[in-house]
């Protein structure tokens, strides 16, 4: 029998109360404790029948791999403290807000030889997965990311918050080097942007337009992608999507076979069984590492477009 993989979760919050389920329900680790700060949480361990810490410190020695699922802006502390340690790291996205942090983590992986992984979800999407395979000489790409206005980010704006799952797709999905880009984004619930578009032109000739937005009442996940031989049309929440090829003169269409799996399981069983194959061992994601740098500039270019406010 295998040794199971002994593994904890700091942040109780939204996402990290997934982690925590899902880790509780797989057979090859032991979900040692939560970590949050809020001592509430400790309900939610006895739940799950695990052990809830306030200081996530206390967890070092005790786990082999920790998901870090805290407001951004501590992501880099937490995952630094656990990756100096030798433990396995799984950190929601985005990485870090910074790219000099997210590459002292990136090197403290590949010195340690420990996972360190970026909770970018769509990639275990099995519909992304399944178009994945479908796509080739992508020209053209339109993807919108809108949902509510929830409060529960409040440390950075709808491009590192939302959007930066759809960069780190499309820079997968054109394997080519961004050539230009021209952002705009609006602030309007809170001190960061709300609602941002961006239109990237890659060094290949391919371009990728980019909606994401916090402020609309109904959530929308959908990527279209137009090849020299089809327009692919994917929902990612219903993982459902459709092919349009033309056959002589005719238009075909047809769904996509999809086998629906829920994503996060997915990207955890992925997390896990790299670790124990050893495959992800001091191999960081530092696909991560790009599509926050990217998003950084984003971020930049839309705060330079800003309005100035009229001289009085």
């Amino acid at each position: 029998m295998e040794k199971k993989i002994k593994v904890g979760v700091i942040g109780i919050g939204h996402l990290g109360k997934e982690h925590a389920r899902i880790y509780s329900q797989l057979p090859e680790c032991s979900l040692v404790g939560i970590s949050d700060l809020d001592p509430a949480k400790a309900d939610k361990a006895k739940e799950l029948g695990t052990v809830y810490f306030k200081d996530y410190r206390d967890l070092i020695g005790k786990v082999d791999a920790v998901s870090v699922a805290t407001p951004t802006c501590t992501h880099f502390t937490i995952a630094r403290e656990f990756l100096q340690n030798k433990v396995h790291t799984l950190v929601e996205k985005p990485i870090t807000l910074r790219t000099e942090e997210a590459d002292e983590l990136i090197d403290l992986s590949r010195k340690n030889r420990c996972a360190l992984q970026v909770g970018h979800i769509e990639r275990h999407n099995p519909g992304f997965k399944r178009v994945q395979e479908i796509t080739k000489n992508t020209r053209f790409l339109e993807i919108h990311r809108l949902g509510p206005f929830t409060g529960r980010i409040n440390d950075c704006g709808v491009v590192l918050d939302l959007m930066i799952h759809d960069l780190d797709i499309v820079l997968s999905l054109v394997g080519s080097e961004v050539a230009s880009f021209d952002a705009l984004g609006v602030n309007v619930l809170t001190p960061f942007e709300d609602i941002a578009n961006v239109r990237l032109k890659f060094k290949n000739g391919a371009v990728a337009n980019i909606t994401a937005s916090r402020l609309t009442f109904e959530k929308q996940r959908k990527i279209r992608i137009f090849q020299e031989d089809a327009y692919i049309s994917l929902d990612y929440g219903a993982q459902t999507g459709k092919i349009i090829r033309k056959s002589g003169s005719e238009i075909l269409q047809e769904d996509v076979s999809i086998e629906k799996a829920e994503p996060l399981k997915e990207e955890l069983c992925f997390f896990l069984s790299g670790i124990a194959s050893g495959t992800s061992l001091g191999k960081p994601d530092t696909a991560a590492r790009n599509a926050l740098a990217l998003a950084i500039d984003i971020v930049k270019m839309i705060q330079e477009n800003q309005p100035k406010p009229a001289a009085r």
